[in-house]
């Protein structure tokens, strides 16, 4: 990238990639509170009961794998799995996760978000529900690998759906509630999980798979909703007022998506793949997405080699989702009204190491101890995300590339570090306390907290050098 002012033709939809734009964040006034305000009771909680669902019916299989283990009524018994089948089925998933991430945002774009996502709701609710009919390892890993085709367009479709809507400093925050559904999902998960482990052969089923009925049913039926509800692009929000259509591009008009924008072209692609500073991005979200996939597929066994079983065990997941969820609201409101994406993340990551360091080392039967390092744990992991997502989509400038990023973001950088996930938390180590697991999350949250350190400084370089160029013409700097 060079250091030069950008162009842009609004009115035929080209953006530049290369180059930072002018600066449009000022006061708000508030015509744009109200509007912003409009928006948000109708996009975020919307956004986030989407990915809550969604993220629920991802992890579940966790809490299957354990459900009425003692009586020989779980997932694995019945199956017929080994531990290393099991992992093979959570590994496919992501697989379809990261290969369809990038075909899945650039159809958003085609065939309009509450289309899009609408589809992708309904098919991964109906997959969901046939994990209650499988019986065996290969029937567990192909639903899974179709799960996760169905899957893999929401988080990033999500993340680039904002920046149709808002300002880069209004991002993370709104990423943070969808990604913080998340955590909610992990607390109720697992009190609707032992809720549901009580209707043990209730109707000639076992629970776990009632587990898969009742939560895949939600996304099914919430996808007609979605359907008509989800706006999406201000452009032709009929909801509303023409002034506040107005508004509504013109405060977008140099920082934001834009819905009449063309498709992306091979232009676009070769200068989003060329850019190395994202790549930088890519490789540190690689280092978050471990922990993140490791504690959402493996809390469950974790609670359970804490001196917990069965129904307790699930139960018990509930209280590190809880915290993370209020840490991760919090930082990352902090993170956009201070402008420190970058130091933020790299603060929690660093709180989040030191929670995965000290479970690592404390004695296997240290369990009250270990149970406030995961609750700890936890929470630096999950609340340093959203920044990260805000930060990068605040700093690319084109339409198409901002979906082609976002996507390359977490289907390069995310997926292969959440298929590590699924390795790194051993069976045979449950006695030990998973210490590789442990150990693993807290080298890669440093490596985190580094790389966010660099990329601060380096987008500060940046942007004393476009101060030096401006000539005292007014210049929208890159956001930290």
């Amino acid at each position: 990238m060079t250091d030069q002012k950008p162009t842009a033709d609004m009115e035929s939809g080209k953006e530049e990639l290369s180059v930072a734009q002018y600066e449009s964040s000022g006061p708000i006034t508030e015509a744009e509170k109200a509007l912003r305000w409009k928006q948000d009771k109708r996009i975020v909680p919307l956004s986030a009961g989407i990915y809550f669902l969604c993220y629920l019916d991802r992890s579940n299989i966790g809490n299957a794998k354990i459900m009425n283990s003692s009586t020989g009524d779980d997932l694995m018994t019945e199956t017929g799995m080994t531990n290393f089948q099991y992992t093979i089925a959570l590994m496919i998933f992501l697989v379809a996760y990261g290969l369809f991430e990038v075909p899945s945002n650039i159809l958003l774009k085609k065939l309009r978000p509450s289309r899009w996502i609408a589809f992708l709701m309904f098919s991964w609710g109906a997959l969901t529900m046939g994990l209650g009919g499988v019986n065996s390892y290969a029937s567990v890993t192909v639903v899974r690998f179709l799960l996760g085709v169905f899957e893999a367009g929401l988080f990033p479709g999500l993340v680039y759906y904002l920046t149709f809507w808002y300002r880069t400093e209004e991002r993370s925050i709104r990423v943070a509630f969808i990604l913080a559904s998340a955590t909610l999902a992990g607390a109720f998960g697992g009190a609707i999980a032992y809720g549901i482990g009580h209707m043990n052969k209730a109707g000639g089923l076992s629970a776990w798979r009632w587990l898969f009925i009742i939560e895949g049913i939600p996304s099914c039926l919430s996808a007609f909703f979605v359907w008509f509800f989800l706006p999406d692009y201000p452009e032709n929000a009929k909801w509303l007022t023409i002034q506040e259509r107005d508004l509504a591009v013109q405060r977008l008009h140099t920082e934001g998506s834009k819905g009449h924008a063309k498709a992306m072209s091979w232009e676009d692609a070769k200068s989003t793949l060329g850019d190395w500073r994202l790549w930088a991005h890519y490789v540190v979200y690689f280092g978050i997405s471990t922990p993140f996939s490791s504690l959402s597929l493996f809390t469950p066994s974790i609670t359970a080699g804490l001196g917990y079983h069965d129904l307790q065990a699930q139960l018990m997941t509930v209280p590190p989702y809880a915290v993370a969820y209020v840490v991760s609201i919090l930082t990352s409101w902090s993170a956009d009204h201070f402008n420190a994406r970058g130091l933020h993340s790299a603060a929690l990551a660093t709180v989040g190491a030191i929670g995965f360091l000290a479970s690592a080392v404390l004695p296997p039967d240290a369990y009250l101890s270990r149970y406030g390092c995961l609750i700890v744990a936890a929470s630096g992991a999950f609340a340093c995300i959203p920044p990260l997502l805000g930060w990068l989509s605040s700093n690319i400038f084109s339409t198409a590339s901002v979906g082609l990023a976002i996507a390359l973001n977490i289907g390069l950088g995310g997926a292969p570090g959440q298929i590590v996930g699924v390795w790194i938390y051993k069976a045979n180590e449950a006695k030990a306390g998973y210490p590789t697991g442990h150990w693993t999350n807290a080298a890669l949250l440093f490596m985190v907290a580094v790389g966010c350190v660099l990329l601060r400084l380096y987008y500060g370089r940046r942007n004393k050098n476009l101060l030096r160029s401006s000539n005292g013409e007014e210049t929208r700097f890159f956001k930290y």
